[in-house]
This record gives structure tokens, sequence and C-alpha cells, in this order.
């Protein structure tokens, strides 16, 4: 069933009662703003979507923690050091 935002605010009992048979749409006019739906369906869409969820970069970037501090690695960074930058050596010869 399809509810304004008054009606939900006003009936919200029964929002939530008839969502168990059925998921309730909240609209604000034409636009869909909310979903109620059953408890059990939400659980089952959380695990889905934690199924689902690719890793992101900061994932990986763990996951090597982990691997290293397992395998007792320490990875050495030399210090950084200057380079050339020849866009920067180049930019006088460039007229405006």
């Amino acid at each position: 069933m399809n509810w304004k935002i008054y009606e939900a605010k006003q009936k919200f009992s029964e929002l939530v009662d008839a969502s168990v048979a059925e998921p309730q749409l909240i609209y604000d006019g034409d636009k869909l703003v909310a979903a109620v739906v059953e408890a059990e369906i939400f659980q089952e869409f959380l695990v889905w979507q934690q199924q689902h969820r690719k890793p992101s970069l900061a994932d990986a970037f763990a996951q090597l923690r982990l691997i290293c501090a397992e395998e007792n690695y320490n990875l050495e960074v030399p210090a950084r050091e200057d380079r050339a930058n020849s866009f920067l050596d180049n930019l006088c010869d460039i007229s405006l």
C-alpha cells in the first residue's frame, strides 16, 4: 500500500502491522521517500548486501596489513628524495 507522510504518522501502528503482509511505501507528494518492510526481510537484505559488497581499496590495505603482521614482515620505506621536475624547468621558457 502507498502512504502519504501525514497518513503514515497518524496511522503508524497500522503501517507497521501492514508491513508484515507487504512493503509499505511512503510518499512525499509524488516522490518515494521511505519503505517500511518486515524485520526479517530487512535482515535478509543486510545479509545479501554484505555478501555482494565489493571490497574497497581500504579493505585490501587492511588485509595486507594483517598478512604482514602474521608473517612478521616490515616494509622498509626509503626516505623521499627530490627529483627533477621537467615541467617546472620548462615553465620559464613559456611565454604568455
